[in-house]
């Protein structure tokens, strides 16, 4: 059963559009129009922190966030990836797997850092237009993950 808190945004929703939702994590694809491709994988149960997981449960997210990141780089070929688990605004254990390019808005900034340009609308289209393609490979990993359990 999944233990909510009523003040937690992660809890009260879904946290973006759900690609995978299983018994344990969901990964859902967040709607940011600077970061197409910009996913996020949520612990189901309200848990603050990796150490509060047990070993086999850490093992398994931290597994879902490698198929996650695999699937931005095949989908998205970004320059770079991000993984970052702050929580400090939202306190639910989740990461986020962010596609980064040299010509993104904050590059080589975090995405949470003041911008410093803005994006050709041209680039924005064509990674949006990638986006089919990365959930149909979020499921196509995980699902490979999920048969080797």
């Amino acid at each position: 059963m999944t233990t909510t808190e009523a003040a937690c945004e992660l809890c009260a929703q879904t946290g973006g559009e759900v690609i995978h939702h299983g018994e344990k994590f969901r990964i859902v694809l967040i709607d940011d129009q600077q970061y197409p491709g910009f996913c996020r994988v949520i612990w189901n149960e309200h848990v603050k922190e990796m150490t509060d997981l047990p070993e086999a449960d850490r093992a398994l997210f931290m597994d879902a966030v490698w198929q996650v990141e695999a699937a931005v780089r095949d989908a998205m070929e970004p320059h770079k990836i991000n993984i970052a688990s702050l929580g400090n605004m939202t306190p639910h254990l989740h990461w986020h797997v962010i596609p980064r390019y040299i010509d993104d808005s904050h590059f080589p900034d975090p995405v949470w850092a003041q911008a410093q340009r803005p994006v050709a609308a041209s680039d924005l289209a064509s990674r949006t237009a990638l986006l089919p393609s990365l959930r149909a490979s979020i499921i196509r990993k995980i699902n490979q993950q999920i048969n080797q359990e």
